[in-house]
């Protein structure tokens, strides 16, 4: 049993929850100081927690089940639990609707606002896995999906969505376009061969690399609008420093002669970013309140 549910943690990349995981909480304690004036409760977080892991879960069983034969094609992918008979489909399904009925859950318990958006949730986790076969926009797709973390987070705490709102929304949509780019490069030959749209497959590696900062650039400033328009003070500008620095670090370490260290600027820097900004946030707040 212990084996099997590590198969089914590998298969959903449990590690890739510090992505968006902390941007979720940070959207929901944002909301909550910018629309309740207080923070978030315990129970609003867990219940959010849950919704996050139901969501990410859900998202990622879709996306293996879809990309199945593609995934047994790929050398990289070649290994991952349904191509390597590791899960069976069924299991992957009953695994998948099990996630969806979690997130249901959680959006009944949280907000109206929440219950009815859970059709556009539904939809983008679904059409994400797809994009790739039609269009190399398919990185804005998966951005503006977890995207939806912490602007889900903020819905969550606060019924309603205001421009500060959709302000955090596109700036991790961006982020994580941003960074989809750079991981996308390994597979860029792959993709060119079997007709699979993507940024780096279309435009190449220096194309993509720079596309990849100017959507960062995007981020950067969606970070400095949130520091005008809310109550945040210096605690959260020290954090915005530090993440501009991790950013710029990100894209430092790679270059078309060398990225060597792809998987350092892909997982590290950005599981690394989005802590520190959601604790230096966290701490922020919380001085300001207590």
């Amino acid at each position: 049993m212990f084996k099997k549910i590590g198969i089914f943690l590998e298969m959903i990349k449990i590690e890739h929850t510090l992505f968006a995981l902390p941007f979720a909480f940070m959207g929901a304690i944002l909301g909550s100081v910018v629309g309740n004036g207080h923070l978030p409760t315990w129970a609003q977080i867990g219940w959010i927690l849950m919704a996050m892991f139901g969501a990410r879960s859900a998202a990622f069983g879709l996306n293996r089940m879809i990309d199945q034969v593609i995934d047994k094609k790929n050398p990289r992918t070649a290994g991952r639990a349904i191509p390597a008979g590791l899960l069976k489909n069924m299991e992957v399904i009953l695994f998948t609707i099990i996630s969806f009925l979690l997130l249901f859950w959680a959006a009944f318990e949280l907000s109206p606002l929440a219950v009815k958006l859970l059709p556009v949730a539904v939809f983008m986790l679904v059409i994400y896995s797809y994009t790739k076969r039609f269009t190399w926009l398919c990185h804005l797709v998966l951005g503006l999906t977890i995207g939806l973390a912490p602007l889900g987070g903020w819905v969550a705490v606060t019924n309603d969505i205001n421009w500060i709102a959709l302000v955090f929304y596109i700036a991790i949509s961006f982020w994580t376009a941003g960074f989809d780019i750079i991981y996308a490069i390994q597979d860029m030959d792959f993709d060119k061969k079997e007709g699979l749209y993507s940024i780096p497959s279309r435009f190449g590696m220096n194309a993509s690399l720079q596309i990849a900062r100017y959507f960062h650039v995007v981020t950067a400033i969606g970070f400095v609008i949130l520091f005008f328009a809310t109550q945040l003070s210096w605690w959260y500008l020290a954090g915005m420093i530090i993440s501009y620095a991790i950013l710029f670090y990100e894209h430092y370490i790679l270059s078309p002669k060398d990225m060597s260290k792809l998987q350092t600027s892909f997982f590290t820097m950005n599981s690394v970013l989005s802590m520190v900004l959601f604790v230096f946030t966290l701490i922020d707040l919380v001085v300001q309140f207590y």
